[in-house]
């Protein structure tokens, strides 16, 4: 069996990298969700009620399984990591509790008006319900990024002993809860969400474009650059309503992808100010050096170093002196400090592999909303079906960003669990014994992977399906009446269809 230690991370491990997708999907949707809900109840035009219903179908199903994986990971708190709960209860249990009284049942709350109550509820009150439940999402991100910086930059606390036990004390709750990282953290974590699901809602749409053109036998693409005014009766709303998708999502790319990247250069040195041995995994800096190398790649030459975390013998493909630069912000004689001067280190492959990929990715979204919006201004948006190819093929690549992005923040804080005071190997349940971790572990391993391809199948089904029909009133009567407040299938009918 496997060592309790070493299966009990493994299964927090999986079970995170898991449960990030969903809050991501959710938090990134959230605000794309207020601004189709304004825009539905101020506009007669059927578009914006369609696309908040077909957005909102994803969001709802986020929602849920999200609640369900992350209440595992709370229960792993005690199961496998009963000495940490023990040691950082105090610190770390305020803000779980407060991220369920608070933002979990404002957003639960106001999902059940949001999803189910567009026709019940006056439009004032609808828009408080999208805007309590998108707030409701941001909020939970607020109290677990607490908790999670306050492991990476720890203040606000004393050491004590209880029963002789070690424990930390809450002394200064503004220092621990805002503490240096978390900041950080937390714009660097919601932009990526709202990123991530711009690229989804990017490649979605772009399939549907890219498919409306192919069902067009022996037509060229259409270079026109409206909004599909021009393809006639059949599916011309389909037509306008992906194309719509993909100019918002598109905008939203723009803005979030250059800001992700240059907010990340000086979130890394932050990270070089207050967790120095994992800026030097990041890097693969073995040793402190002043002017520092930057690797852009870095393979050991011995193939049993590559699970030898002081692993030196590297082939390496250098930039001079930019690491310094990178750490400092400018200055090219910046001394960098080295794994060597820390007692133990992180397992420095994945870290630097893992930031790598984060990185690549981060100046790949920039080159693919460069691309978009060159093709966009030359009036071909929907035209260049290469783009199209290209954004389908990144529509998940945002979610694998934010996955390599968080196994840095994580892997990279090792040996530590609480930077500086509590060994992740001390945290773990003294009771514990291997075969019951190696037992849940695959255990877990098997619903999980069950959870994700059940999610995976639905998710498919809803964007297959399309937007839902809805009949437009206000030209044929002329009532001025908003169509979600006259259309008979209800957002709720439409779901429980699906």
């Amino acid at each position: 069996m496997v060592d309790p230690a070493l299966a009990s991370r493994l299964q927090f491990a999986l079970t995170t990298i898991v449960h990030i997708i969903f809050p991501v999907m959710s938090m990134g949707l959230a605000p794309f969700l207020v601004y189709f809900t304004w825009k539905s109840i101020r506009s007669l035009d059927p578009l914006w009620e369609r696309q908040r219903r077909f957005w909102t179908r994803i969001f709802a199903i986020s929602f849920v399984v999200g609640t369900v994986t992350g209440l595992v990971l709370e229960f792993e708190f005690g199961t496998n990591f009963a000495a940490f709960s023990t040691f950082a209860g105090e610190l770390f249990g305020g803000p779980l509790a407060a991220e369920g009284m608070m933002a979990f049942f404002l957003e639960a709350t106001f999902l059940g008006v949001f999803v189910f109550g567009r026709e019940k509820v006056g439009d004032a009150l609808y828009m408080v319900s999208a805007v309590a439940v998108g707030l409701g999402t941001w909020l939970s991100a607020v109290w677990i990024l607490i908790a999670n910086s306050w492991m990476q930059t720890p203040r606000g606390y004393e050491l004590a002993r209880q029963n002789g036990q070690p424990v930390v004390t809450l002394v200064d709750p503004v220092a621990a809860y805002f503490n240096p990282r978390f900041p950080w953290m937390f714009v660097h974590m919601q932009s990526a969400a709202v990123l991530s699901v711009a690229l989804f809602m990017a490649g979605v749409a772009a399939y549907f474009v890219y498919r409306s053109d192919r069902s067009r036998d022996g037509d060229e693409p259409d270079s026109s650059g409206d909004d599909g005014a021009s393809e006639g009766a059949a599916g011309t709303d389909d037509v306008r309503f992906w194309r719509t998708t993909l100019k918002i999502a598109l905008v939203v790319l723009l803005l979030t992808a250059p800001f992700q990247v240059v907010h990340g250069d000086s979130y890394a040195r932050h990270v070089a100010e207050t967790q120095p041995q994992k800026f030097a995994a990041m890097e693969a800096q073995y040793e402190t050096e002043a002017p520092a190398a930057l690797h852009l790649i870095a393979i050991p030459t011995d193939p049993s170093a590559f699970t030898d975390p002081r692993a030196e013998n590297l082939w390496t493909v250098d930039i001079p002196a930019m690491a310094s630069v990178l750490a400092s912000g400018g200055d090219p004689t910046y001394e960098v400090t080295g794994l060597d001067e820390f007692g133990e280190s992180p397992p420095v492959a994945i870290v630097f592999w893992s930031f790598r990929a984060m990185v690549l990715l981060g100046f790949w979204f920039i080159g693919l909303a460069a691309w978009a919006a060159y093709r966009w201004w030359r009036g071909d948006l929907f035209a260049d079906r290469r783009l199209h190819l290209a954004l389908m093929g990144s529509a998940p690549l945002g979610f694998v960003a934010v996955e390599t992005g968080w196994i840095v923040t994580e892997v990279g804080r090792q040996p530590w669990v609480v930077q500086g005071l509590l060994k992740t190997e001390e945290g773990v349940s003294p009771g514990l014994t291997g075969t019951e971790a190696t037992l849940t572990l695959v255990g877990f391993a098997l619903v999980y992977t069950g959870l994700l391809v059940g999610y995976g199948y639905v998710v498919r089904r809803l964007v297959l399906a399309g937007p839902p029909e809805i009949e437009s009133t206000a030209d044929s009567s002329g009532s001025g009446q908003n169509p979600s407040q006259t259309d008979s299938t209800t957002t709720a009918e439409a779901i429980r269809d699906d």
